[in-house]
């Protein structure tokens, strides 16, 4: 095996040992001296700085870079309404802005560079995103600038990738081929023109990338400048892309198994000492764990600070995590419970939601009123605790009748005065054999049955009050609720009620359930006989990292749940074949809908079969004596396809092991690296050809690729189409772009754009003559306009908290 240091520069530590042990002598050796490629590849190969290419690299990276410009960026500001994902990414820049904590699947950083984005175009957050086609004109949002954002990092990604193929040591030709392909790819470009994340994600894929092709450049001078420069700058890539979606674990995953790779042919290296591969260890180790980790810790340091008061999304948080909130805390709760107390009871798991019951029955199964878990607090939440055995038993403040384990208690629900119920009747929803209803159920003068008697049976206390391992004791004592008659406990989980239980979760009886879905505390806690030097209690407020543990696991708990249908989702296996695109905003005759360029991206699916059957021919032939040097360039094609290779199999087998909402979106990180290895394909197809014959092999490709997109770009940049040519480009049955909303003909798009402006010119006149008005009378008609909130639930952001739908005016005329 190759050593990582030359020979003629490595001592002797022993020479009494047959196997010539050597230690590195760093100071001694030279470029040229290191690498053993052929002449031709040296000079292709950058080995410090990304300055130093020659005048045809850099003449190509500016013209690419400003071609990028025009077509990333070509009306960027249409439509100019709300498209797709906006509703929730521009969303969350508001609530950054306003400082109100909102729930996301993803990470804070993309986030909060569309905030900032945004805070320097001048937004003040005031507009809140809820609708697809909401105007951004008349609201004044910066929406241009924070497009800007995605459209630049967009850009950013041609020149990276032409320079990851050129410092990998392909030919000038391969990297300008790349570079074009990822520029005229239409899915790319789409996904870079709006406010959403996977435009920041994809270029810093490709910047990790780039500075990992730097180290491994640099990796055969160890422990110099830039080899701890570039090994950095990896690190630095790995925490910002993870930081954006927990797709860059993929990412780490890459860079991961190539580091692994790495340090095991210097364990086989025997000229490596012990102490130098330990040197080797902690050096990848502070670069490429601990820089992403402090990073990625760093962006919610600066999420936790931005967000300081409740909003949407602290129900699925902790109790404790919702204390530190302005607007959420809790007053300090008496610590005693007693028979006669009025108490709310939240779940131990599934985000902790509160039972709750509220006046609307069940439409099936006992048909009495409803209980659900509700994530707020509110008065429906309140129950009083009476002593079936003697409920007239008074309460003394010298003798309390306490609450202990195996009491047997009834729940009296303070609004509506029923009692917590269950019996032998399904539930509406999950409707099993070991499932029961529960429910609300009393009216005036009924005193009630044997079906509302619970047990308390206590599981868990605070260990720094051992009273609340006997009886009940606010926050410190978890308990479960055996329901006497039926043998069941009192059970919730992430099973939602439909419309007619606003989608609240389902609360049940269960017997033998999962045993923390039966786990119940008491938060709040009155009795009014207690004095008021009562013993307090009160939530610890947590510190950053249990802060942000907890966050992170609700975040992949929330992410993992996503498992509804979407009329435009799609699975692995569709993507690599572009099976269907995406939906994302229709107006106007015109619609944007996400679907890459046919011919990359068929091209790159056929660049990973090519490098599949490539290296099954090789290792075929091999095996039966063949050599194939390939006029000494085989072991470097074989190195850097199968690193890319490697980074295409990371970044998309894992989806078939999901079983969440999937788009194909979230193959766009895999098709990066998929036309990463058109590069290398290109060069091993052609790299017996003359450079003249590769330019016409490159070019007709381009050209092939550069029209292919021209007619797929109106659905990049909602341009004008006609019915007829829509209906020519539907290549594929199950492309579901909508054809008939287009007009005729463009002259068509022309009328429609005059009549536009002649509307325009009747508002202006009309609007001329209001200020006309105004001035001689003095009054002014403001119009009042009207306000429809529509939540969409595009995508995996379906976490804006349910809004309970109780008729507090029913409840007040009721009384």
């Amino acid at each position: 095996m190759a050593s990582l240091y030359p020979e003629q520069y490595l001592t002797p530590v022993s020479t009494g040992d047959i196997r010539n042990r050597y230690k590195p002598n760093y100071k001694s050796y030279t470029t040229s001296q290191i690498y053993d490629l052929d002449e031709n590849l040296k000079e292709r190969k950058s080995y410090r700085s990304l300055i130093g290419l020659s005048p045809t690299d850099t003449y190509n990276l500016i013209g690419l870079t400003i071609i990028a410009f025009f077509v990333r960026l070509f009306h960027i500001e249409h439509p100019n309404s709300v498209v797709f994902d906006e509703v929730h990414f521009g969303g969350f820049a508001s609530k950054y802005i306003k400082g109100t904590f909102f729930m996301d699947v993803h990470p804070p950083l993309a986030k909060l560079l569309i905030t900032f984005a945004g805070v320097l175009g001048g937004f003040d957050g005031n507009f809140d995103f809820k609708e697809i086609g909401m105007d951004y004109i008349e609201p004044k949002v910066p929406y241009v600038i924070m497009r800007l954002l995605s459209g630049i990092l967009g850009v950013l990604v041609i020149p990276i990738a032409y320079l990851t193929i050129k410092l990998s040591g392909f030919s000038t030709i391969a990297a300008f081929l790349v570079a074009n392909l990822i520029l005229f790819e239409n899915g790319l470009i789409t996904q870079s023109r709006l406010i959403l994340l996977d435009s920041p994600l994809i270029a810093f894929t490709a910047f990790t990338v780039l500075m990992w092709v730097k180290f491994l450049n640099q990796e055969k001078r160890p422990f110099e400048l830039w080899w701890w420069v570039w090994m950095a700058m990896t690190g630095v890539g790995l925490g910002l892309t993870v930081s954006v979606k927990w797709v860059g674990l993929f990412t780490i995953a890459f860079v991961g198994l190539s580091t692994i790779s790495g340090l095991w042919r210097l364990l086989g290296d025997l000229r490596v000492t012990p102490a130098l591969f330990l040197k080797h260890f902690i050096a990848r180790a502070l670069c490429l764990i601990v820089i992403p980790i402090s990073l990625y810790m760093f962006f919610f340091v600066i999420h936790f600070a931005v967000l300081r008061n409740s909003g949407s999304g602290v129900g699925f948080m902790s109790s404790e995590f919702q204390q530190t909130l302005g607007g959420h805390g809790m007053q300090d709760m008496p610590l005693d419970i007693a028979y006669g107390s009025t108490i709310s009871i939240r779940h131990e798991n599934t985000q902790g939601g509160y039972l709750h019951s509220h006046l609307h029955n069940y439409p099936t199964g006992s048909k009495q009123q409803q209980v659900t878990l509700y994530p707020h607090k509110d008065d429906n939440n309140l129950w009083a605790i009476d002593n079936q055995t003697d409920p007239e038993v008074p309460f003394s403040e010298t003798d309390p009748n306490w609450i202990y384990h195996n009491s047997i208690i009834r729940l009296n629900h303070i609004i509506t005065k029923r009692r917590l119920h269950s019996h032998n009747v399904r539930p509406p929803v999950t409707d099993a054999d070991y499932q029961n209803e529960v429910s609300t159920y009393g009216y005036d003068g009924f005193e009630g049955d044997a079906n509302d008697h619970w047990r308390v049976e206590i599981t868990d206390y605070d260990k720094s009050d051992p009273e609340s391992r006997e009886r009940l004791r606010t926050l410190h004592t978890k308990f479960r609720l055996y329901h006497v008659i039926t043998g069941c406990y009192l059970y919730s989980h992430k099973v939602k009620l439909p419309e007619w239980g606003f989608e609240q979760q389902e609360v049940t009886c269960v017997k033998g359930g999962h045993y923390p879905n039966t786990i119940w505390f008491i938060e709040s806690n009155s009795h009014p006989k207690l004095p008021d030097d009562a013993e307090k209690v009160n939530y610890r407020k947590p510190g950053f990292f249990k802060k942000f543990l907890e966050l992170n696991k609700v975040m992949w708990t929330t992410n993992s749940g996503l498992t509804d249908s979407h009329p435009y989702e799609s699975r692995p296996l569709s993507w690599i074949l572009l099976s269907r695109g995406i939906n994302f905003w229709s107006k106007d005759n015109r619609q944007i809908y996400l679907l890459g360029n046919p011919l990359v991206w068929w091209a790159s699916t056929f660049s990973i079969l090519f490098f599949i059957t490539a290296k099954l021919i090789f290792l075929l032939r091999e095996k039966r004596g063949y050599k194939d040097h390939m006029d000494g360039k085989k072991e470097h094609f074989e190195s850097w396809s199968g690193l890319f290779f490697m980074g295409w199999c990371l970044h998309y087998l894992p989806f078939f092991l999901m079983s969440r909402q999937l788009f194909l979106h979230h193959y766009l990180p895999s098709l990066y690296f998929a036309i990463l290895l058109i590069g290398v394909a290109f060069d091993l197809f052609t790299h017996k050809l003359s450079f003249r014959n590769q330019l016409i092999t490159a070019i007709i490709f381009l050209v092939a690729s550069v029209y292919v997109f021209t007619i797929f770009s109106p659905l990049v940049y909602a341009g004008p189409w006609t019915k007829t040519d829509c209906q020519k480009a539907k290549w594929i049955s199950t492309w579901d772009f909508e054809c008939s909303t287009h007009l005729d003909n463009y002259e068509d798009y022309l009328n429609s754009v005059n009549i536009d402006f002649r509307e325009s010119d009747n508002v202006s006149n009309i609007t001329e003559f209001s200020q006309e008005s105004e001035s001689t009378t003095g009054i002014a008609f403001e119009e009042q306009p009207f306000v429809k909130e529509v939540y969409d639930h595009d995508e995996e952001n379906r976490f804006e908290d349910d809004v309970d739908q109780d008729v507090h005016e029913m409840i007040a005329n009721e009384h």
